[in-house]
């Protein structure tokens, strides 16, 4: 399946809007669920957990990047500083958060009758999710989001916090774009990055 790299970052802020439309109109929906959720800020441990998963996880792919593709290492970063910059900022406002609306908050509660389990929940949030990384027609996207999904999924699970989830996406997908795996889901996002350099003067 392809789609045009410059309409990816579009069509996930429309889907994302879409979705978001949809869960505002649903007076079932708890609209704290798009901020801090329900209960309120996570728990310290839910913190905890989140931060040892992420270094145990950044340092697996800094580690891999280093083994089995060393050129890659930090390659946006020495190359193309400003692109990353640009990312950096761009990325967790324009991506992510759409993302987490709709793989999270609209799929938990619009399929929640259909997926009934908790565990089935976040299977099929994370299945969707990494499916929906063909995009980028590279099997490393689609296993690292099959993975990212699943732990997504699971924090929101947890917490029922969509800005939770959206920060732990964001410490991920910053990583990965930092570490030198962003060439495995560079289109939409680069043509972003590169358009907001060229519109700033960089």
């Amino acid at each position: 399946m392809q789609i045009l790299p410059r309409l990816i970052i579009p069509v996930l802020v429309a889907g994302g809007a879409v979705c978001l439309v949809v869960l505002l109109r649903d007076r079932a929906f708890d609209r704290r669920q798009l901020g801090i959720g329900p209960d309120g800020p996570p728990p310290r441990g839910a913190v905890r957990r989140m931060i040892v998963r992420f270094l145990l996880g950044a340092g697996a792919m800094l580690a891999g990047v280093a083994l089995f593709d060393q050129g890659r290492l930090f390659y946006l970063v020495r190359t193309r500083p400003e692109v990353w910059a640009i990312i950096m900022v761009g990325y967790p406002v324009l991506s992510v958060y759409p993302q987490e609306i709709i793989f999270r908050a609209f799929m938990f509660h619009r399929y929640k009758p259909v997926f009934r389990a908790r565990w089935a929940m976040i299977i099929a949030s994370a299945a969707a999710f990494g499916y929906a990384h063909v995009v980028f027609n590279s099997p490393i996207a689609v296993a690292l989001s099959t993975i990212g999904g699943a732990i997504f999924a699971l924090t929101y699970d947890r917490t029922r916090s969509t800005l939770f989830c959206a920060i732990e996406h964001a410490l991920y997908g910053c990583f990965i774009f930092t570490v030198g795996l962003g060439v495995h889901f560079y289109a939409g996002t680069m043509r972003f990055a590169e358009s907001a350099a060229g519109a700033a003067g960089w």
